[in-house]
C-alpha cells in the first residue's frame, strides 16, 4: 500500500500557507482541522457562513453553548473582538470579496480548476449550499483531500463528472501525496512525498502533472 499523509497532516500543510490576519472560511468537516495548526506568530480570523467572525476553539465537553455553533452545527467559543450577525450579512461578506482564503474538501478537482464537492447521490453532501458562493467570493480557494477515492480512483481529473460547485475556482490542492497548483488550466506539481516517484504519482492522477522547475519534498510533522 502506498504511504500517504493523514488528514491531520494534510490540514497542517494547508495551514502553513495562511498568512497572518487572513480572513478564512473553512469547509464543514475535514477542512475544519486546518484551524488547529496555525503557525506560531500567525493568527487567522475565521469566518462561518451562519454568522460568526473570529470564533475560537471548540469548548470543553459539557461547556458547550449551543447558541454558538459553526456552519457544521459544532459548538465554538468566541474570542475577544468576535462578532456574530445575520447569515445574510455573512454572505454579503463572502460575495463582496472580503475573505482572503476558503479551504474546502472535494470529490473531484479538474485541471482547469473546476470543483465538485457535493453529490446528488444517496451519500455525501446532499446540496451545494454556501460553497458555491465561497469558491467565487474568496480571493484564494484551496482544496484539501485524499489523492484518490476510497476505491482508488483519481480525484484529480481532466474534467469533473459530478455536479460542479464552481468553475475554474481552485488554485491549489493539498492531497495525501502532493501539493499541486492550478495554473493556466494545468496541474503543476510543487511538492510530493519524498519516497514517491513522479511515475507512481502520475499513475493515480488522471490529468497530466506538469513539472516546472524543482519539486520540493512534502515534509510534515508526525501528528
Amino acid at each position: 500500500m502506498m504511504a500517504k499523509l493523514s488528514n491531520n497532516q494534510i490540514a497542517w500543510r494547508a495551514a502553513q500557507d495562511i498568512h497572518d490576519s487572513a480572513y478564512v472560511n473553512l469547509g464543514i468537516g475535514f477542512p475544519e482541522k486546518v484551524a488547529q495548526y496555525q503557525p506560531a506568530g500567525r493568527e487567522a480570523i475565521f469566518h462561518t457562513e451562519n454568522g460568526i467572525l473570529d470564533f475560537g476553539p471548540p469548548p470543553a465537553k459539557g461547556e458547550e453553548d449551543w447558541d454558538l455553533i459553526n456552519a457544521g452545527k459544532k459548538a465554538v467559543t468566541l474570542r475577544p473582538g468576535s462578532a456574530f450577525f445575520h447569515h445574510a450579512d455573512s454572505f454579503a461578506m463572502v460575495r463582496g470579496g472580503h475573505l482572503d482564503v476558503a479551504i474546502l474538501g472535494a470529490y473531484e478537482v479538474a485541471e482547469n480548476g473546476d470543483l465538485a464537492n457535493w453529490s446528488t447521490g444517496p451519500k455525501g453532501v446532499p446540496a451545494v449550499g454556501g460553497a458555491m458562493d465561497l469558491v467565487h467570493g474568496a480571493k484564494r480557494v484551496a482544496v484539501i483531500t485524499d489523492h484518490v477515492t476510497k476505491d482508488g480512483k483519481p480525484k484529480l481529473v481532466k474534467r469533473c463528472t459530478l455536479p460542479l460547485t464552481g468553475v475554474a475556482c481552485v488554485t491549489r490542492v493539498y492531497t495525501s501525496l502532493a501539493v499541486i497548483d492550478i495554473e493556466e488550466g494545468r496541474f503543476v506539481l510543487r511538492e510530493k512525498l519524498a519516497g514517491l516517484s513522479l511515475a507512481d504519482l502520475q499513475a493515480v492522477t488522471e490529468a497530466e502533472l506538469l513539472v516546472s522547475g524543482s519539486v520540493a519534498d512534502l515534509t510534515v510533522p508526525d501528528l
